[in-house]
C-alpha cells in the first residue's frame, strides 16, 4: 500500500472516531492522549518516509539527469571523433587519387624514356642491307647518308651529290656502301663534266672490288669520260679492257657496240 493510501486509512480512522462520540467517552483523558501520540507518530513516520522517498526519488533523477547528459558528451565526442575520422578518410582518399595520379605519370614517362632510348638503340644498331646485289651490316645514320646522296644524284643535283658521296667516302671508307659510293660518285663528277675526277672514281671502284656487279659499268664509264674528254684513243683501250675482262656483261656489249662506231 502506498504512504498517500495509508495516511487516508489513518485520517478516515481519526474521522471515524470523532464521529462515535459515544465511544470516544468510554476512553479516559490517558488513552486518548496515548492514540493521539501514537497517530502523530504515524503521521511523523510516514512523513518521514515520504521524505526519504522523496529525496531518494530526487537522488535517482539527479544521477539520471548526469547520466543523461554523460551519453550526450559521448555521443556528441563521438560525432566529433566521426567526423573528424571522415575527414582523414577524404583526405587519405585524395591522397590516394593523387598518388595514382602522379604513379601513371611516372609510369607514361618511364614508357616515354624507354621508348626513346629503345629508338636511339634502333638507330644505332646495325642493319642486314641489300645494295647491287650485295648484303652486309650497315649502321642505320650510315645507310641514311648513302641513299640521301642517292637522291640528290637522282633529283640531277650532281653538285651536292658529289659532295655527299665523296664526304661519305671519308667518313665510311670501309663501308660496305663504299663501291657503290665510288661508282655513283663518279656519275656525279661525269654530270658536272669533271671528266678527269669521275674516271679516278671509276678507277678506284675496279681496283678496290674488280667483282663488284657494277664494275663491268664503271669501265664503260670511264671510256665515256674519255670520249667526252676528246680521247678516242683511250676509249678505244679502256672498251678492249672491258671486253676482255667482262666479255658477258651488258657493258661489255654496249661496249662492243660504240667501238664499231668508233672504228
Amino acid at each position: 500500500m502506498s504512504t498517500l493510501a495509508r495516511c487516508g486509512v489513518v485520517v478516515l480512522s481519526l474521522l471515524g472516531l470523532l464521529a462515535l462520540p459515544a465511544r470516544a467517552a468510554l476512553f479516559d483523558d490517558d488513552e486518548a492522549r496515548r492514540a493521539i501520540l501514537e497517530l502523530r507518530q504515524k503521521v511523523q513516520q510516514m512523513e518521514q518516509a515520504n521524505a526519504q522517498q522523496a529525496a531518494e526519488n530526487a537522488k535517482q533523477q539527479a544521477q539520471l539527469r548526469e547520466q543523461v547528459q554523460a551519453m550526450q558528451r559521448s555521443t556528441l565526442e563521438l560525432n566529433n571523433q566521426l567526423e573528424a575520422l571522415r575527414g582523414e578518410i577524404a583526405r587519405l582518399r585524395g591522397n590516394d587519387e593523387q598518388m595514382a595520379r602522379d604513379l601513371a605519370d611516372v609510369q607514361r614517362r618511364q614508357k616515354d624514356i624507354t621508348q626513346g632510348v629503345d629508338d636511339r638503340i634502333r638507330k644505332l644498331e646495325p642493319l642486314k642491307v641489300s645494295v647491287d646485289g650485295r648484303e652486309f651490316m650497315a649502321d642505320p645514320e650510315e645507310k641514311r647518308q648513302f641513299e640521301d646522296a642517292l637522291v640528290l644524284l637522282r633529283n640531277g643535283d650532281y653538285d651536292k651529290a658529289s659532295n655527299a658521296f665523296a664526304g661519305f667516302l671519308r667518313r665510311y671508307p670501309g663501308s660496305g656502301y663504299a663501291d657503290s659510293a665510288r661508282f655513283w660518285l663518279g656519275n656525279a663528277l661525269y654530270g658536272q663534266r669533271q671528266y678527269k675526277d669521275a674516271i679516278t672514281s671509276f678507277r678506284s671502284l675496279v681496283s678496290n672490288a674488280p667483282d663488284h656487279p657494277r664494275a663491268p659499268e664503271a669501265l664503260l664509264a670511264v671510256a665515256n669520260c674519255q670520249l667526252e674528254a676528246k680521247d678516242p684513243k683511250g676509249a678505244r683501250a679502256t672498251i678492249g679492257e672491258l671486253i676482255k675482262t667482262y666479255p658477258k656483261s651488258e657493258a661489255a656489249q654496249a661496249g662492243r657496240e660504240r667501238l664499231a662506231a668508233l672504228k
